[in-house]
């Protein structure tokens, strides 16, 4: 484990938008609790905070949030600080600001969806990832999906509306040693696009995220899930409740929505809204 980490309340604050007590990490206690307040929100919430990568997946593994090896894999592969905007939120389980008024996702809200989806991710299969933001869940599950030198070696496409999100990803995935050949062997792909839409070039998919929140199952999304294939995303409007929701396409067509638990997204916008 690399050296303590010492996260002091006023360079912190003012970059982070949060009020956090100072704290130390060590190898002896790799994650500690803290209160912090997010942008946009008026209550102290209780934060994990971990020294490093290996320590938070290792700290979601305890409590049970990862449950699966081969989420715990993906997340221990692919280090979420080379992704994060504010190197002091890089451990930390909360959603992170990145610019253009949106998020990285909380820690454990990337392993909730990423367990959500894990039948799916598997070598070869094909994945869309909508509101790819920072880049780092599309990196994960490429990840997993990756079968070089087999005539399916896998595919991730990430789309996102904002074109200096996408450029700023593609620089993170560059400078992470995991994603880098992912990027170079064409399994992880990053573009620019309105996420309602999807990428209907490379459809049907047989895994897709959104890591937004639509105001409903955006169906363009649907007709691009492959029969047998698994959709995971948020619904609901801003500022009232949310569901991360998942939606099935059996072998024939027939489409089943399932409501998992409440949750709290930025929303997903059309690229001519933006």
């Amino acid at each position: 484990m690399g050296s303590p980490i010492t996260l002091h309340r006023s360079s912190f604050c003012k970059r982070a938008g949060l009020a956090l007590a100072s704290v130390i990490l060590t190898s002896t206690h790799p994650c500690v609790l803290g209160h912090a307040r997010g942008a946009g929100q008026h209550t102290m919430r209780e934060r994990t905070v971990c020294a490093d990568n290996t320590a938070l997946v290792e700290e979601l593994r305890r409590r049970g949030v990862i449950q699966s090896e081969k989420v715990e894999r993906g997340m221990m592969a692919v280090d979420r600080g080379n992704f994060a905007s504010i190197p002091q939120m890089a451990y930390m389980d909360a959603p992170s600001p990145i610019g253009h008024g949106a998020t990285i996702s909380a820690p454990h809200m990337h392993a909730y969806c990423l367990e959500a989806l894990s039948p799916w991710l598997t070598p070869g299969a094909k994945v869309l990832d909508v509101g790819s933001g920072s880049g780092y869940l599309a990196a994960v599950m490429a990840t997993l999906v990756q079968d070089r030198g087999s005539k399916a070696p896998g595919l991730v496409i990430g789309v996102e509306y904002i074109p200096t999100l996408v450029e700023a990803a593609l620089q993170s995935a560059e400078r992470d040693p995991t994603s880098r050949p992912l990027l170079d062997a064409g399994i992880l792909q990053l573009r620019v696009g309105d996420g309602w839409q999807g990428w209907p070039e490379s459809a049907p998919y047989d895994a897709i995220h959104v890591g937004a929140a639509a105001a409903t199952v955006p169906q363009a999304l649907v007709r691009q899930l492959a029969p047998g294939g698994r959709l995971v995303l948020p619904v609901g409007l801003d500022g009232q409740e949310q569901v991360l929701t998942v939606v099935d396409k059996d072998y024939t067509g027939h489409v089943k929505t399932k409501g998992l638990f409440s949750v709290q997204y930025v929303p997903l916008v059309h690229r001519n809204e933006a």
